[in-house]
């Protein structure tokens, strides 16, 4: 036998229904400040130091690896002459 109920209401009748804590206010809160705190770390971080943040550790060595590449370029180049 297989039963199915449908329920309709909304996340705030359920979540009262269901006697679960009203969360709202505090994530609210918590966005604010979060929010805050990123605004506040984007405007003291100079362009370079965000790349250097945001890029993985393997590309802070792209500077290296083109470096690399085009003394290769430059190898083979010469070679060819």
């Amino acid at each position: 036998m297989k039963i199915t109920v449908d329920i309709d209401c909304t996340p705030q009748e359920a979540r009262t229904f269901l006697g679960l804590p009203e969360v709202e206010k505090m994530q609210e809160v918590v966005m604010k400040e979060l929010q805050a705190k990123m605004l506040e770390n984007i405007t003291n971080l100079d362009p370079e130091n965000m790349m250097k943040t945001w890029l993985p550790a393997g590309m802070q060595g792209f500077d290296q690896m083109q470096k690399i590449f085009w003394s290769q370029f430059n190898k083979n180049e010469n070679e060819e002459k």
